[in-house]
């Protein structure tokens, strides 16, 4: 019996996830990933068979993604400003969002030279991103989470970005540095939210990097009070934050540093999605 063809094994897929009411692109995303070819080529490889063990894995992955797994860590991949980063369970899949906070950090910090903190860097996406975009910043990536911060390292050797690693809570393994920069993207969740996330969500992505205390302001005051202690000292910090947080985390800040310039901005979609905080 002939193997079926791409198409074929394509319209079975995207059937079977329709069914469970899923979302149909991943049968698609999945495709292309494990056959190494883009929509184009995908599209002229139509007809002829597809691969038996391609076939199969392709099978297993979609069985895979109806049980609950997102694709990214599937694939073991996830696409951030351009390149792929390597995601497992143990860190977040990089989202849209963020890089928004990546452009206007490279937007608003045209120096040659800067000295990053990202903390909480998960995957790395962020501290990594901003290496690769200007090598001559001096990068450190630091999470509580040693599991997070092997990923982290073995995205920044594959992307031959030179940083450093420290692991522990937010500045503490820093404590007594200076930074020119700090930024993190940290769990801001508020646990009487997760009812309405989506499952797959829940099951797969580390609960330690989604949800906060506090209604999901609290790593944000513990930021801000590290900071008023003098932990570590900065000239600026940006954040992502969480829709409904701008007007909360900036009166975090200018509580603590009423001569702060706190500025919300605002995602492609309209929401408030980032904070960026100048001391004087």
């Amino acid at each position: 019996m002939a193997n079926r063809t791409y198409y074929e094994a394509l319209k079975w897929a995207s059937l079977f996830v329709q069914k469970e009411q899923l979302d149909e692109s991943a049968a698609s995303y999945l495709l292309q990933a494990l056959s190494h070819l883009d929509q184009t080529h995908l599209l002229i490889n139509y007809r002829k068979p597809i691969p038996a063990a391609l076939d199969q894995r392709y099978i297993e992955a979609i069985n895979q993604y109806v049980a609950g797994t997102p694709p990214q860590y599937i694939i073991g991949t996830a696409p951030f400003y351009g390149e792929q980063f390597v995601v497992n369970k143990n860190v977040l899949i990089p989202r849209q969002e963020t890089e928004e906070l990546v452009e206007w950090i490279l937007t608003a910090n045209p120096q040659l030279t800067l000295s990053v903190l990202d903390v909480g860097t998960g995957s790395g996406a962020i501290g990594v991103t901003l290496k690769k975009q200007r090598p001559n910043w001096q990068v450190t990536l630091s999470d509580l989470s040693g599991a997070a911060l092997k990923v982290a390292q073995e995205n920044a050797n594959r992307l031959n970005a030179s940083v450093v690693t420290v692991q522990g809570d937010l500045l503490t393994p820093v404590a007594g540095s200076q930074f020119d920069l700090i930024v993190s993207n940290p769990p801001y969740i508020s646990h009487g939210e997760e009812a309405e996330m989506d499952a797959d969500v829940l099951a797969s992505e580390p609960k330690i990097a989604l949800f906060a205390d506090h209604d999901g302001l609290a790593i944000y005051e513990r930021l801000a009070d590290q900071l008023k202690q003098g932990v570590v000292k900065t000239k600026q910090v940006f954040l992502e934050i969480g829709f409904q947080q701008g007007s909360t985390v900036k009166r975090i800040f200018k509580t603590r540093f009423p001569s702060a310039s706190v500025t919300v901005r605002q995602d492609m979609a309209g929401h408030d999605r980032m904070v960026r905080i100048t001391f004087n």
